[in-house]
This record gives structure tokens, C-alpha cells and sequence, in this order.
């Protein structure tokens, strides 16, 4: 039987997040969502990149990763909205808790996605489907079970979205099918607040006729590519012989279009697990990162992976000897890069300041990533090897004295200090205690 992959997206998660946040905060207050409106850049001099964008805004034709000027340009009246991640994050966190009622296998792709693998129900539909009798022929028997599963499988889905949209206010898209490629591409079907099938026998009539570049994993540069050749719909690229493609875009790259566009992709849900192996997080990101928008995104990107590994780490009072970052290329291929530390760590400043060294060393030395022209799609950041602080060295002074010097003193000072930041952050939120320097800035 083949497996019941569902995947949530969240309908412009930042823009819907902040949109739900205002409207919780002054009922009166105009829905985001209704108007031409977008999260990013600085609301004030109005400079910087669109991170997210309504509907509405859609329609000016404004896009994800565009200058905030341009957009204006576009929209005159567009409103922008400041981000908010200490928002977002608990949105996500509350949208993912509400799939994990409806499986035990959830795989979190991004903050506002998610896979959620659903056989286990439809194998307990399979089960309840009694009605057969009536059908004597086999095949009709097999059809009427086929249509019984995606009716059963459609209404958990529905069940879902509503769900999430009655608990929280906002609305996301379902997709299903039997792996996580057509999943993913039913989801991307119309918005918001759709649910979508893309099962085999639909591939021909849904997903064929779309322009190349709407495959998931196909890339502006190799969708330019194969319409220069002709090749322009998802269906014609499916129908092309594999050698072929991979010739005009690489073995890899050839590969993984001619496989995804005729619908073959993992049915596989890795749901994260957090064991005494260590700590991880990573993240999607919204557009490619590269040479140019290096320094902007990935700082950003590392601070929030960085704060979450940290805060976990020291929530459970455990150090890590070895930090490590990972990506994921714009041709999906995994690159990693790690550190053994001398003395073991779960401050959050010190996961940073080697999380940045690890990723410049990764993506910008002489062989790095981006020297072969690679683009980033996935950042990720893990903290192993770990210990519960006692084999932290020493002071060289306090082994041969057995006392403790003022260096000592100090570091158990700030550990108590970061402990108790940490305890107070955890109850009341982030930021409810600043470092002075913190408060004026």
C-alpha cells in the first residue's frame, strides 16, 4: 500500500502571523491580509528587502526577496509591517503542536511548513471500508476503495486546515499525496486555504501543463535554461530523455528534474528528534542565499538557529564539545562543517561566534561553496558531543592550589547569571531581561 504524505504551509506566514498579532492586540485594527501590505526592511525609511506579502499585494505583482523600493515603486500605497520573530516562533510552535495531534510523524521543514506522514489513518480507513460485497468485479471493488481513501484522506485534511485557522486565525494550505515531492506541489496549487490532491493518476492533468519553473527544486537559472531549449512546461521536460537532461544541466541536476517532473520523490517523514546525541536546528530559507547576499541573510539566519541551540542547551544544563553547521545547495546536495572545542559551551554568543567562522570557512574560503557556484537553500546549526559542564578546564592556578581564582570567580558568576536570564526568559518570554548595553540600543 503506498504511504499518505500530507504538507502544511502556512498562507504567508509572516505577513499572516503579524497580521493576527494586530488584530488580537486592537480587534479594530485593518486585517493585513486584506490589503496591499508586506513584512520587511525598515518600516521607517522604508529601505530593505520584502520578506513576505499579502495577497493583495500579489496582484501589484510584488515578490518575496524584491528591494522594499521597487515594491513601492509598484505600489505606492503598499503598507509595510515590521517582523516580528519572537512571534513567528510561537505561531510555529502552536501550528506544529496542532499537526502532531493528527500524526505522531511530523517533519518540520521551516518555520511555517510542515510533512506529516498520514498512513497510519488511512490504513485504519482501509480497515473500515466494509462495502464491498456489492461489487463483484475486482477492479470496481479496487476503484471504489481508491475513491473511499482520497474522500477519507481529503476531509482529515480539510479537518486540519480548519483547525488551525479556528485555534489560531490564520489559514494554511493542505496538499496530499503518496510522497513529499507532490505533496509539497499540491500545496502550491491555489490560495489560501485550499486543500489539493496530486496523486499518480493526476500528475498528467495537474501538474504537466505548469511552467518548469514551478517544479519544485528547479531554479530560475535551469528553468531559463531548458525554455531556451524549448523545454517549458513540466510535462515536456518529464517526456525528455534523461541523458539528454542531464547533458545540458549536469548528472545531478539532470537527474533530479527528469525524476521530480514525472513525480518520483521520497515518501519518507523525518520527524526531528532531540536525544542525548545532541542539539539541532535548521531552516529553509525564504530565497537562495549567495556571494551577494551573504553577509545580510546568513547573519540573520545564524542568530535565530544559534538562540534556539543555545536556549535548549541550557534549558537542559548541558554542554556541547563540538558545534557544527550544515547547508543544503541549490542542487539539494548536503555540505557540512564542525568544530571540537577545547571547552565545552552552551552560550549563545560563543555558538555564534563559531557558527559564523564554521559557515565562512564552508561557503567562503578559497574552495568554499560559493567559488563553484553554489547557492544555499537550507541552513542548519547542531551542537554534540556533550557534557555536563564538570570536565570544563580549569585555571591552571586553581588546579595547583585547589583554590578558586578571580577569573574562576567571575566565570561562575556569569554562568549563574546566564542560568538565571535563562530561567526568567523561559517563564516570562524572551527578552524579559536585557543586558544593560542591550536596554539602550
Amino acid at each position: 500500500m503506498s504511504r499518505l504524505i500530507f504538507h502544511a504551509d502556512v498562507n504567508s506566514a509572516f505577513l499572516s502571523w503579524t497580521a493576527v498579532k494586530r488584530l488580537k492586540e486592537n480587534p479594530d485594527d485593518v486585517d493585513l491580509r486584506t490589503i496591499p501590505s508586506a513584512i520587511g526592511g525598515s518600516v521607517d525609511d522604508r529601505h530593505g528587502i520584502i520578506t513576505a506579502k499579502s495577497i493583495p499585494a500579489k496582484k501589484y505583482g510584488i515578490v518575496t526577496g524584491e528591494p522594499v523600493v521597487k515594491a513601492l515603486q509598484k505600489c505606492p500605497n503598499l503598507v509595510l509591517a515590521k517582523g516580528d520573530f519572537k512571534i513567528y516562533r510561537e505561531f510555529s510552535r502552536l501550528f506544529i503542536s496542532i499537526l502532531k495531534r493528527f500524526s505522531n510523524s511530523v517533519e518540520q521543514v521551516s518555520i511555517d511548513e510542515a510533512f506529516i506522514d498520514m498512513t497510519g489513518f488511512w490504513e485504519k480507513k482501509r480497515n473500515e471500508i466494509k462495502h464491498f460485497d456489492e461489487y463483484q468485479n475486482a477492479n470496481d471493488k479496487e476503484k471504489y476503495l481508491e475513491e473511499s481513501l482520497k474522500e477519507s484522506a481529503i476531509k482529515e485534511a480539510e479537518k486540519i486546515k480548519e483547525t488551525v485557522f479556528t485555534e489560531l486565525g490564520f489559514t494554511i494550505n493542505v496538499g496530499i499525496s503518496t510522497n513529499k515531492l507532490l505533496a509539497k506541489m499540491a500545496s502550491d496549487f491555489e490560495k489560501p486555504y485550499k486543500v489539493h490532491t496530486l496523486f499518480r493518476n493526476e500528475i498528467q492533468e495537474k501538474m504537466w501543463p505548469l511552467p518548469i519553473g514551478n517544479l519544485f527544486g528547479c531554479g530560475k537559472q535551469t528553468a531559463a535554461r531548458l525554455n531556451s531549449l524549448g523545454l517549458r512546461t513540466i510535462g515536456k521536460v518529464a517526456r525528455e530523455n534523461e541523458e539528454l537532461l542531464c547533458t545540458i544541466l549536469g548528472e545531478k541536476s539532470g537527474e533530479y528534474i527528469h525524476e521530480s517532473s514525472n513525480g518520483y520523490g521520497s515518501d519518507k517523514v523525518e520527524p526531528q528528534k532531540e536525544d542525548a546525541k545532541g542539539y539541532s536546528n535548521e531552516t529553509t530559507t525564504r530565497f537562495d542565499i549567495t556571494f551577494e547576499n551573504y553577509e545580510r541573510e546568513m547573519d540573520k539566519t545564524l542568530q535565530y538557529l544559534c538562540e534556539s541551540v543555545s536556549r535548549r542547551l541550557q534549558r537542559d544544563s548541558v554542554f556541547a564539545g563540538t558545534i557544527g553547521v550544515s547547508v543544503k545547495t541549490d542542487l539539494f546536495q548536503r555540505r557540512s562543517k564542525q568544530l571540537k572545542l577545547s571547552d565545552s559551551t552552551n552560550d549563545y554568543e560563543n555558538i555564534l561566534a563559531i557558527s559564523k567562522k564554521l559557515m565562512n570557512e564552508l561557503l567562503l574560503g578559497e574552495n568554499g561553496l560559493f567559488s563553484q557556484g553554489y547557492k544555499v537553500r537550507l541552513v542548519g546549526v547542531s551542537a554534540t558531543n556533550l557534557d555536563d559542564g564538570q570536565y570544563r578546564q580549569m585555571n591552571l592556578f586553581d588546579m595547583m592550589t585547589d583554590t578558586k581564582s578571580e577569573d574562576t570567580k567571575r566565570f561562575d558568576k556569569m554562568q549563574k547569571l546566564k542560568q538565571m536570564s535563562s530561567e526568567i526568559n523561559s517563564k516570562f518570554g524572551d527578552k524579559s531581561i536585557y543586558k544593560g548595553k542591550d536596554f539602550f540600543t
